[in-house]
Order: structure tokens, then sequence, then C-alpha cells
């Protein structure tokens, strides 16, 4: 597993902004077209066209994947919410960014979440 500074984490910030909001679009779509689907496979057994869904399916597995790959935990789809490993003390640790924030300023132990969030 990669571990990040809060300099390396920090130059993530520009790029996530736009990732994250095409995760929260993406997921959306799917869930609408998915909605969609149920209820027109309810009415009349099929007949559904489109590619909406495959759209949205798609968009949402590269961006998860790609953050996978990076070893950017995604938390909070919604919420913005991911977790960079790091180390501190000679421990792994989380540093801890929300696109509510403007920079990254918090970090927390692995066990302790958000809500033990720590200021740098």
């Amino acid at each position: 597993m990669r571990t990040y500074t809060p300099e390396e984490a920090a130059a993530e910030i520009p790029a996530l902004r736009e990732q994250l909001a095409r995760i929260r679009s993406s997921r959306r779509a799917l869930i609408e077209s998915s909605e969609r689907i149920a209820d027109a496979v309810a009415a009349d057994g099929g007949g559904v066209s489109g590619s909406d869904w495959f759209d949205a399916s798609r968009q949402l597995r590269e961006d998860v994947t790609d953050l996978a790959q990076r070893d950017i935990l995604l938390r909070d789809a919604d919420g913005g919410l991911v977790d960079f490993p790091a180390e501190r003390e000679g421990r792994i640790v989380f540093l801890c960014w929300s696109v509510r924030e403007d920079e990254l300023a918090f970090w927390h132990e692995q066990d302790s979440g958000f809500i033990g969030r720590r200021p740098l």
C-alpha cells in the first residue's frame, strides 16, 4: 500500500474535486436510471432503451478503480470524503479530506474514522 505525505495528498486535491464530482454524478445517474428501468419492467416487462445506465456504470467503475489503484480510500461518495494512507510516528494513519474543506488539514488513526480527526 502506498503512503502519502501531507504534501503529496494535498497535491491530489484539485483533481480529486473533479473526480469526486463525477463519482457523485455517475452514482446519481445510475440510481435514477435503475429506478426508471425497474419501473418500466414492472409496467410492461421491459422495452427500456438508452445507454445512460451503462455510461454511468462505466464512468463510476473507472473513477472508483482509479482511486483504488492510487490507494486513495473513498469513504463517502455523496459527502466527497477520502482518506490517504500515511505514516505517523512509525504507524499507518489516514490523512482525511472532504470536498467541503479548502485544504488537507486533518488526520486520524486507522480505527477512529472521521469522528477521531485531529489537526495536522
